[in-house]
């Protein structure tokens, strides 16, 4: 390399290396050259996709990025804090216009970088705002927070929808308006603020028809279903007995059906809650699809107090409440363990032994997943030896899976326990569609809410050791 080439590289490089010579540039350099190495050592993990581990996808997404776009502002603040101290000076730089060389250069060179750095840059934007959509990121990330809906929401029909397609739906402006409202959580994790249990978003949730409704259309006719309800006594036999119901779905097209009265075309339903949770409605404003429109009071509820109440248009989650994140209670949950063969029916008393040792307090999960197994298995093998050996395996797995129902519904460190989350489906567990129809919700002329069984469902075995229906229809 001759001279000339020589001072022709240090007059381009020059203003750069004098510009750039300042703690607050090198510190930028710094954290853009070490975000730059860290990007491309990771970037097998973007070209895979999701990331599993959340504390992984928090570096790679969301710190790594904002490392990287602060280096690249503190470059040209350093430059720019060096550039006004030194005016005024015996020996100023060249002026700072077009026909400076060096500034031309510079420039170029500030373009290209830039270039470079917007690729890397909108790259790691791109990934973050897909990795904070995310089920791991929503599930995961703040692990303690989460983990009661998390846990629910792999044990419920919408385990393989991703949580944003319920919570924010298509659209910018509900993605920018979860976003700032994260911001707020973040900051209650950081401080350890949050409430808990933490409350169910009734008010913030976007409308229904903006996002269930894109696979479940109020349209589509359900028709009648056929339902089948099996109950385990608390009994040495743990005698089993089922309810059959054929519920009245309907449809939005109109006609009979829950489905029909509620949502069908031109009927608009509203209602003014009396409580945060929505569980006491005082008073229900209907109109039928002929333009009909009938006020409901609850009983003792005075016209002047509901007025001051806030109106609420009825949507789907007014009842499908739970419809990802449901929580059982006790005897329902494990009548179903033991339909499903996963608590075995053959171990005397295993009902009243299971709900028991569900329904007790313990201090910690970690608790009661030592006290549950041990305190179920010892039951058997001092008051019912024969059974527990002869049955071994089936006390053991039984055992897991009375610990099972616990692990999914009881979180004493966020304060949910049994009920914590009423579920407005149905009337056994919570007050639920009795909220309204209560035949104590009447209107000025006398007319009441109707608690008619017949209207959602007609009932055709009450708890029925061998329900002659189920024979007939070949399902005994």
């Amino acid at each position: 390399m001759n001279g000339e080439t020589r001072s022709s590289w240090r007059g381009w490089l020059s203003p750069l290396v004098h510009l750039s010579n300042n703690w607050i540039s090198f510190i930028g350099v710094a954290l853009v050259t070490g975000a730059s190495v860290f990007w491309f050592f990771l970037l097998p993990t973007l070209m895979r996709g999701e990331v599993e581990n959340p504390y992984s996808g928090i570096l790679l997404f969301l710190v790594l990025p904002g490392v990287f776009i602060t280096g690249l502002l503190l470059i040209p603040l350093g430059i720019y804090v060096l550039r006004r101290r030194e005016r005024g000076r015996a020996a100023p730089l060249p002026p700072l216009d077009w026909r400076n060389a060096d500034l031309r250069r510079l420039v170029w060179f500030v373009i290209g970088a830039t270039l470079v750095n917007g690729v890397i840059a909108s790259q790691l934007t791109y990934s973050a705002v897909g990795y904070m959509d995310s089920v791991t990121f929503c599930g995961l990330t703040c692990h303690q927070v989460m983990s009661p809906e998390y846990t629910a929401y792999q044990n419920s029909p919408h385990a393989r929808v991703e949580c944003v397609k319920c919570h924010i739906g298509p659209g910018a402006s509900w993605f920018v308006r979860s976003k700032l409202s994260g911001v707020g959580q973040v900051f209650a994790v950081a401080l350890n603020t949050y409430p808990r249990p933490i409350p169910a978003p009734v008010e913030n949730l976007r409308p229904a028809r903006e996002t269930c409704e894109a696979c479940h259309w109020p349209q589509k006719y359900g028709g009648d279903r056929l339902r089948v309800v099996s109950h385990f006594a608390e009994d040495e036999k743990n005698t089993r007995t089922k309810s059959v119901l054929m519920m009245h779905i309907g449809g939005g097209n109109g006609g009979p059906g829950i489905h029909g009265f509620h949502v069908a075309q031109g009927i608009v339903v509203e209602y003014a809650p009396a409580d945060e949770k929505r569980q006491v409605i005082p008073w229900v404003r209907y109109r039928d699809a002929s333009g009909k429109v009938t006020e409901y009071f609850a009983e003792g509820a005075r016209p002047e107090d509901v007025r001051k109440l806030p109106v609420r248009v009825m949507d789907c989650v007014d009842c499908h409440n739970r419809p990802t994140h449901v929580f059982e209670v006790p005897e329902r949950a494990v009548d179903e363990a033991i339909a499903a063969g996963e608590i075995s029916a053959g171990l005397p008393f295993v009902k009243k032994t299971a709900v028991e040792l569900l329904k007790k307090s313990y201090g910690s999960r970690e608790e009661a997943a030592k006290t549950i197994p041990a305190a179920f298995q010892s039951f058997y093998k001092e008051r019912y030896p024969q059974a527990a050996d002869g049955n071994g395996a089936a006390v053991g797995r039984s055992a897991q899976s009375v610990l099972a129902i616990y692990s999914r519904n009881i979180f004493p460190q966020m304060n949910v326990t049994w009920g914590t989350y009423p579920n407005n489906i149905g009337h056994t567990d919570f007050p639920g569609c009795f909220r309204c129809h209560d035949d104590q919700h009447a209107s000025r002329d006398g007319r009441k809410i109707s608690q008619d069984c017949n209207s959602c469902h007609n009932l055709l075995a009450m708890e029925e050791e061998s329900p002659k229906v189920l024979g007939e229809l070949g399902l005994q």
